[in-house]
């Protein structure tokens, strides 16, 4: 998908400077600058789908929600998250942080022992410069996490982006590592230092059966 949406995009600028040459420049400002914004939209918005697909919802006929825990794993939050969790016997996705995986393994066998799922969630958390990474540092961060928590668990299935930025060659990147992006329904807010009340009011006003729920535990990033 990259590439063809990186040659439709060289045509379309060849097509705009033709149409400048031409005179025709209001024309061809919307033809050049148009794609630009197209993929910045993409890359940017977590739910949009033109560059990589993405799982924004899931299919079911039950009142049930996928509850997923970002930036794990946290020696304070996660054994706290895990008891909470198995007093309500829920389930749910942690999408954790290679780099925190490998100094805290132990809580990832916890999340496996428990009956929970592990999620990719990169290796580093380069939250502001992931979506223009080189390929090179793109493969590191897929990589690294993925050495880290593939021998304390079952394979790896799911990736989230930091906070849902999305690369133009993830798709590629992905699919390679058999990795599905999923990133998310309602955004809880429970990272904006909102209070417990506020946060659950947020999540209650839009919860809906088949919607993907992201949460977090840990320190912020």
């Amino acid at each position: 998908m990259a590439r063809r949406t990186l040659i439709t995009l060289l045509a379309l600028k060849a097509l705009a400077l033709t149409l400048a040459w031409f005179g025709h420049w209001a024309a061809a400002a919307v033809v050049f600058f148009g794609p630009d914004l197209w993929i910045l939209y993409n890359l940017l918005v977590p739910s949009a789908q033109g560059l990589c697909r993405n799982f924004t919802r899931f299919e079911t006929d039950r009142s049930e929600i996928w509850l997923t825990i970002d930036d794990g794993p946290d020696p304070d939050d996660t054994p706290r998250i895990l008891e909470l969790l198995d007093r309500h016997q829920a389930r749910a996705t942690f999408f954790l942080i290679g780099r925190r995986a490998q100094r805290h393994p132990a809580l990832v066998t916890e999340i496996v022992r428990r009956g929970h799922e592990v999620g990719h969630h990169t290796h580093t958390h380069p939250a502001g410069s992931f979506w223009c990474a080189s390929p090179a540092r793109l493969g590191r961060e897929l990589d690294e996490a993925t050495q880290v928590l593939t021998p304390l668990g079952p394979p790896l299935r799911w990736f989230r982006p930091p906070v849902g930025i999305k690369h133009f060659l993830l798709p590629h990147a992905l699919a390679v590592r058999g990795l599905q992006c999923v990133t998310w329904t309602i955004r809880s807010g429970d990272c904006l230092s909102r209070s417990p009340e506020t946060v659950q009011a947020n999540v209650l006003r839009q919860l809906h059966p088949g919607a993907i729920l992201l949460m977090h535990g840990g320190p912020s990033v």
